[in-house]
């Protein structure tokens, strides 16, 4: 579903998914307290989670990105598009 601005609710979890993401990379480790060591392995599992989601949410991105690679790469004809194979 959109809102008004355009935003999809694939749009809200991906950015709430980055939003995670970034918290768990700022987290500093305190070995000091107690279950520290549980602590860290369960967040880089959360992170690791999440980014995979992303990835699964955001397909055509990298299809897209692909597609963008392999137009820039390819050999142009005279009217500026690619060679026809």
């Amino acid at each position: 579903m959109n809102d008004r601005d355009g935003t999809t609710d694939r749009d809200r979890v991906v950015a709430a998914l980055r939003e995670l993401v970034e918290a768990l990379d700022r987290r500093v480790p305190h070995v000091e307290r107690l279950g520290e060591v549980r602590i860290a392995r369960e967040s880089a599992a959360l992170r690791k989670e999440a980014v995979r989601r992303i990835e699964e949410l955001l397909p055509t991105r990298r299809d897209h990105d692909r597609r963008e690679d392999d137009l820039s790469n390819a050999e142009m004809t005279d009217d500026g598009g690619p060679v026809p194979k």
